[in-house]
């Protein structure tokens, strides 16, 4: 009751000088905390982690009942940030679109190429705004990549989520602080090679002069670094990613030769790029565009997005919200909800209670009192009633397999609202006369 009590002083006080204190329903909140144990006596229902959907789908629906209606309300702003590892999940995803397709023009491996779950590392941790966000941002992006430096990330998604078994993986890399740290970037460069130069490793190239660092630090380690046999990652960090990424390709074929693969292109033996710097979607394209007009294959660069990934989104990003769609009132009438601004026809609600199922393996909407949606059908699973419902978690390597599988079969776009919902929408927008192309 402790946290009911603080809850009511907090409400009481936090208001405009000399009026109404904020409406907290104390009795009701004290009455769930001894009758459920502290559960709120809500039900939710939501997609399957890891479902791929259009705009419109509900991700989930909220129903409380009777005296309990208004805790919805209470729980709204915590349920709606489900938008932010939903857009990060979706903008890693579609930047694996960009890399499978680089793939599939120019590497042996094409698309299903083993190489492509690494490509695009998490560099953000260190611009997110808390650990806590670090890890819901960090986890949605390794559900298409396994290349990742949130550690607070991949600790979470391998331990917590995953039964230990796990999930990401990284290279020992040099910051600017290790390179400046050292007399000479070669003398940097070497101890990499001295510790690490069996395997994979990353050298960032442009503490001082990256075109210098190019043309003599590189070919002046070049002996040590064959003699190790592993593989070296050069990092440009500045200057415009396109080119930086062409000279660095440029100067390690010069040093370390390069051969053709099956469908023409180059690959560099033991050297590649990693472009961590102004990273986003559009870049990334201009990128791959850019390698592939030089002669070069995909294998030979991988890309690193930090704020780009996890935080350059927002809940507008893809128009993230939760609107009321049912009542029942107080003298036992029911009705259908929808949110229907005139100033923008844009930003319309789904009315009724909702149901989703595949058709044509698109998951689309339907009015769940259509009767087109038997139960078992329904992708609107219970996953909480009135308290935690058994059976409904699912280990990371299972959510990780459907988002690969749903996301390659799903098309761009599809017609996702049912013929049923989209007449009681029109029902809905006849009474304002106003109706959306949607439902037109």
């Amino acid at each position: 009751m402790e946290d009911v009590e603080m809850a009511d002083a907090f409400y009481r006080t936090h208001m405009a000088p000399n009026h109404t204190a904020f409406p907290f329903p104390r009795s009701l909140f004290e009455k769930f905390v001894r009758e459920n144990n502290g559960y709120f006596p809500v039900k939710l229902e939501a997609l399957p982690e890891g479902t791929c959907a259009h705009v419109r789908v509900p991700v989930y629906q909220i129903t409380a009942v009777g005296e309990y209606a208004p805790l919805c309300t209470f729980l709204e702003t915590m349920l709606t940030m489900i938008w932010y590892p939903t857009c990060v999940a979706t903008l890693s995803r579609r930047a694996r679109d960009v890399v499978e397709a680089s793939f599939a023009r120019t590497s042996d491996g094409g698309a299903g190429s083993p190489l492509v779950q690494s490509k695009l590392h998490d560099f953000g941790f260190r611009g997110c705004t808390g650990v806590e966000q670090s890890i819901i941002g960090g986890c949605a992006h390794l559900l298409s990549f396994t290349g990742s430096d949130t550690m607070s990330a991949a600790f979470y998604a391998q331990f917590k989520l995953n039964g230990g078994r796990p999930v990401a993986m990284s290279i020992p890399a040099t910051e600017h602080s290790v390179m400046t740290a050292w007399p000479t970037e070669a003398a940097a460069m070497n101890n990499m090679i001295d510790h690490f130069g069996t395997g994979i490793y990353a050298c960032v190239m442009d503490s001082y002069d990256y075109a210098k660092a190019l043309s003599e630090v590189l070919p002046s380690v070049a002996v040590h670094k064959l003699s190790k046999g592993g593989y070296l990652v050069l990092r440009p960090d500045s200057g415009d990613p396109t080119e930086a990424v062409l000279m660095a390709l440029a100067a390690a074929e010069k040093v370390f030769g390069a051969t053709r693969n099956a469908k023409g292109f180059k690959v560099i033996p033991g050297c590649g790029v990693i472009q961590g710097d102004g990273i986003d979607l559009p870049t990334m394209e201009k990128i791959a565009n850019a390698i592939e007009a030089a002669g070069f294959a995909a294998d030979n660069v991988s890309y690193g997005m930090g704020g780009g990934l996890l935080q350059k989104v927002n809940r507008d990003t893809m128009s993230f919200a939760t609107k009321l769609n049912h009542i029942i009132y107080e003298d036992g009438r029911a009705a259908d909800i929808m949110k229907q601004p005139q100033t923008d026809t844009g930003k319309f609600s789904l009315p009724g209670v909702l149901a989703v199922k595949r058709v044509e393996g698109v998951p689309t909407v339907f009015p769940a009192d259509s009767g087109e949606v038997a139960p078992h059908e329904n992708l609107l699973r219970v996953v909480y009633d009135c308290g935690p419902v058994a059976g409904v978690w699912e280990d990371f390597d299972t959510v990780r397999a459907r988002v690969a599988a749903e996301w390659t079969a799903l098309p761009k776009t599809a017609d996702n609202i049912s013929a049923s919902l989209k007449e009681k929408v029109r029902q809905q927008m006849a009474l304002r006369g106003k109706v959306p192309a949607m439902a037109r």
